[in-house]
């Protein structure tokens, strides 16, 4: 009926852990792994200490129930005997001792005894080994159920180091069982959830049959309707507990023992809590520490056990158990407690432990450097050593990673890094994407207006061929009549429509680029000389970099040019200058035309790509030129940029446009 010996002290709730990797540092045996964002307690290294159950603050570790298994004893035919480890005073501070247990029985427990009991069984047979044992004979105490799993698991060559005694727990089941007989069956309860695995360890067989902690108790009080002004107060079953009562506190067994911690000798140490008790069995371990009996305590003494509800401080707690102790002094039975222990003289404790090595080698130097690059830690400078994955140095993490209990993602700084280049990449993309969308926003409208202009030019090319060449008959017959001047007109703007014509046919067939090496300085240079240039404007060329060279098509790049530098001249209608520079670096050139004009107005900026549109006077422009410019930069996979100023008091006016085309196409 007890739980199975392999079964898990521990679980973890999935859906409410957090990540937040407390239970991994706090963890002294390292039993928790972090797999897939999810923290794992691994059954065979675990110690039931309970650390990860008190500091977890999203309630996310489980521990394994023995509450069904209580129901099923006391429902059944053989008496059953409740064991109040020493700590309940802590507990059940809100509860008078006899009324206590007057609930237990009340529950339907036939005996309740207290474990101070057996731990002074435990203390006598403590003092007799110490005054027996050769004096360079050096023991590690076993009262601590988490103590000895740490010890078989962690430490297995100090086995034969651990004191051959049971725990006060076990004293006093098989003290039980020799005044009731063996058919009694026993429950512990307490505040220790190591106790659940000790009692289901195979090498103490038919000792104890559960163990309820007291957070459990309490629920069960809760779910029978036990309340204390209902029952009537009761008292424990002898034997009575002497100075055992005050084992649940820090040196507790060394006073009931009568063994004194000498500061000079050194010949018993005392050490509790997470990092204290680690450090103590090392240094025990190495022989460094001058001490014959090593007593450790895996919490700061049993009283601030995992398994309590209470929310007291750790002094306040000593003081209830230590008040309790006077009190029970006070009217304490001396005699019959000896006649007691005299009876038990010859009653076994002692007991065997077995070794569960889980000890992991540690990696080779060059593996530990291999995991910490991978987590940008190249140089000592780069190990912060912060703590925030669960382990104290970054090297211990490294080693945990490779023993598979965690993983490169809990490194603080590292996923901070690598969130800060995930930002920056997503913000790269979402930049790229824009200008695509841009890109795609104008192409379209530029294949619109190409198939629209196409459609127009072809219709409107032959009327107008007719009007034009009637226009110009008319007018060499007319001589110097009184209408020349009337066709004179009309074969001007007959002209100029023509030209607007060839204009959207040229607009029409910009859809493909023929990639040829040019010497951009030089398309510049002979581009400016072609052009007629006002005579009150000033041209210059800034020409800088070493490579000129770039995979362009010629002749649309020269179109790009007449567009901007016409634009900038027509900017200056009062003289100004005109600057046009080039330069790049080994992925890209720059062509730059930047004018000294009137600017343009901040309302226009984003309509100055789009067909069609001009501030130029009517019959001064068709408004297809930049948008022509843009195509074919897009088409050479380039970019144009645009920087101007319109108003006079924030400073000079001008605007600047600046292409910008790979050195080499790109392909695919």
């Amino acid at each position: 009926m007890k739980h199975p010996a392999n079964i898990p002290l521990v679980t973890t709730i999935r859906e409410k852990c957090r990540v937040c990797y407390t239970c991994v540092r706090e963890c002294p045996a390292k039993a928790i792994r972090i797999a897939e964002g999810q923290a794992e307690v691994i059954p065979e290294r675990c110690i039931g200490c309970g650390n990860c159950v008190r500091v977890c603050s999203q309630r996310a570790k489980q521990v394994l129930s023995s509450a069904e298994l209580v129901r099923e004893l006391l429902d059944g035919p053989s008496p059953v005997a409740a064991v109040l480890a020493p700590s309940f005073p802590a507990e059940f501070e809100d509860v008078d001792y006899p009324r206590l247990v007057g609930m237990l029985r009340a529950m339907g427990f036939s005996h309740v005894y207290e474990v101070g009991f057996g731990a002074d069984l435990v203390a006598d047979r403590y003092r007799k080994l110490l005054n027996s044992a050769p004096a360079d004979r050096r023991y590690v105490a076993t009262t601590c159920p988490a103590i000895v799993a740490y010890i078989e698991r962690y430490h297995p060559d100090l086995i034969d180091s651990l004191v051959p005694v049971v725990s006060p727990m076990v004293a006093v089941a098989r003290a039980i069982h020799k005044l009731a007989g063996p058919d009694v069956k026993v429950v512990f309860l307490g505040p220790c959830i190591a106790k659940k695995g000790e009692a289901a360890t195979e090498l103490i067989v038919d000792e104890v049959d559960a163990v309820l902690t007291f957070v459990e108790l309490r629920e069960m009080f809760a779910a029978r309707g036990i309340r204390a002004q209902d029952v009537a107060d009761s008292e424990f079953d002898p034997p009575h507990a002497h100075y055992g009562a005050l084992f649940s506190i820090s040196r507790g067994l060394l006073q009931a023992a009568d063994i004194r911690e000498d500061l000079v000798t050194s010949n018993v140490v005392a050490a509790e809590g997470r990092t204290s008790f680690v450090e103590a069995i090392r240094e025990f371990e190495q022989g460094t520490l001058e001490a014959r009996l090593l007593e450790v305590l895996c919490c700061q003494g049993c009283i601030m056990g995992a398994g309590t509800t209470c929310d007291r401080p750790l002094f306040n707690r000593r003081s209830r158990v230590s008040q309790y102790v006077r009190r029970r002094q006070q009217a304490f039975d001396h005699d019959a407690w000896k006649r007691a222990m005299s009876e038990m003289e010859d009653l076994d404790l002692s007991r065997r432990f077995e070794g569960n090595d889980q000890r992991i080698p540690v990696p080779f130097e060059e593996e530990i450097r291999h995991i910490m690059a991978g987590m940008g830690k190249h140089t000592p400078d780069d190990e912060l050593n912060c703590g925030a994955c669960g382990y104290d140095s970054c090297r211990e993490h490294a080693v945990a990673i490779f023993k598979g209990l965690a993983e490169t993602e809990m490194c603080l700084p590292y996923t901070i890094d690598q969130l800060r280049l995930t930002i920056r990449q997503l913000a790269e993309s979402h930049e790229k994407l824009a200008d695509t969308q841009e890109a795609l926003l104008q192409s379209e409208k530029l294949a619109s207006m190409g198939q629209l202009a196409a459609g127009i030019a072809h219709e409107v090319n032959n009327p107008l061929g007719v009007v034009l060449m009637y226009a110009h008959l008319l007018r060499d017959e007319c001589g110097d009549g009184s209408m020349k001047g009337d066709l004179d007109m009309i074969a001007t703007q007959a002209d100029r429509c023509k030209k607007i014509v060839s204009g959207l046919l040229h607009f029409a067939r910009q859809n493909k680029v023929s990639l040829q090496p040019t010497d951009v300085r030089e398309l510049v240079d002979g581009t400016l000389r072609v052009l007629q240039k006002p005579a009150a404007i000033t041209v210059r060329t800034e020409h800088h970099g070493d490579d000129p060279v770039a995979e362009l098509d010629r002749d649309q790049i020269v179109q790009v040019l007449t567009n901007l530098v016409s634009n900038a001249f027509a900017a200056m209608p009062s003289g100004g200058t005109l600057t046009v520079r080039t330069d790049g670096d080994e992925d890209r050139v720059r062509i730059a035309v930047r004018d000294t004009g009137t600017g343009i107005r901040p309302e226009h900026l984003n309509k100055i790509f789009e067909p069609f549109f001009t501030t130029k006077q009517i019959g001064k422009g068709t408004g297809l030129g930049l948008a022509v410019t843009y195509g074919i930069v897009k088409m050479h996979s380039g970019d144009i940029r645009v920087e101007t100023n319109a108003d006079p008091a924030a400073g000079a006016t001008g605007t600047t446009f600046t292409v910008s085309l790979p050195r080499q196409a790109v392909r695919g």
